[in-house]
């Protein structure tokens, strides 16, 4: 499907890595030019110079999104190179583990800072050229919202954060023609999931325990899939949708995992 997304400049936060990475190798695959914020250098290059190599255009700049004055200085860095945003997807995010019981207030408040206050500062920097562009905000979102994980306090207050902005954000810009919604990712196996399977003593048995209450197909759900459902809400395609909550996870969060198929 042409989406008709050449030539949009759409940042990504943490583009270079996980679900961020996927989502940027399918808009270069669209022609749409990823414009990857993240702090760590050597994967940012990593990341632009395989999409290079696909055939696809990147770029990147390096911030420290639990800096608000690095959210700030990276938007105009962008602004300042290529003039214009034509879209913006808020991923950058980590499943820090910071529970109620064992957790502290200043370990709760660094997590907001790290899953939360960025995508509200990144969006509300990027938002003069949003409005230019009429340009679409993807923010990705985490099941742990609805579901609870235990253990993720923090985490699981960002993602319902994620999901009243959303929401908010989709009523406060209607006049300006910008669509917001949410992809919310369930079960997504990323280099920090792959990592976080492996401190089990069993990682192969616990993999499987996992991917056999997924519904559909008893899988796990791909970078690719997540990122698909981004960009088609990124583009003109999706016109009339904004305020959605949209899950990409093979049935995990709403069907009965008890289904024997």
């Amino acid at each position: 499907m042409n989406l008709n997304l050449a030539g949009k400049i759409i940042i990504v936060t943490g583009g270079a890595r996980g679900i961020g990475f996927g989502i940027s190798k399918v808009l270069a695959a669209e022609k749409a030019i990823p414009y990857i914020i993240g702090r760590n250098e050597d994967d940012n290059k990593k990341a632009v110079k395989e999409i290079e190599a696909a055939g696809g255009k990147a770029k990147y700049v390096t911030a420290e999104l639990t800096i608000p004055a690095e959210c700030e200085n990276a938007v105009k860095n962008i602004i300042a190179d290529v003039g214009r945003i034509d879209g913006m997807v808020n991923n950058a995010g980590v499943n820090d583990g910071v529970g109620l019981e064992n957790g502290n207030y200043e370990s709760f408040i660094a997590s907001l800072h790290k899953n939360l206050v960025h995508y509200y500062l990144i969006a509300q920097y990027a938002l003069p050229q949003l409005k230019k562009a009429k340009g679409a905000i993807v923010n990705i979102g985490s099941k742990t919202a609805e579901t609870g994980q235990g253990n993720t306090s923090a985490y699981a207050a960002s993602n319902g954060g994620r999901n009243a902005l959303t929401r908010e954000w989709a009523v406060e810009l209607l006049k300006y023609g910008i669509r917001v919604n949410a992809v919310i990712v369930a079960e997504c196996f990323t280099p920090l999931y792959e990592t976080w399977i492996k401190t089990f003593s069993n990682p192969e048995e616990k993999l499987k325990q996992i991917t056999d209450k997924i519904p559909l197909e008893k899988r796990m759900t791909t970078a690719e899939e997540i990122a698909n459902m981004v960009v088609f809400l990124l583009s003109e395609k999706s016109s009339h949708t904004t305020g959605q909550l949209i899950h990409v996870d093979g049935g995990y969060t709403h069907l009965d995992r008890a289904i024997d198929n």
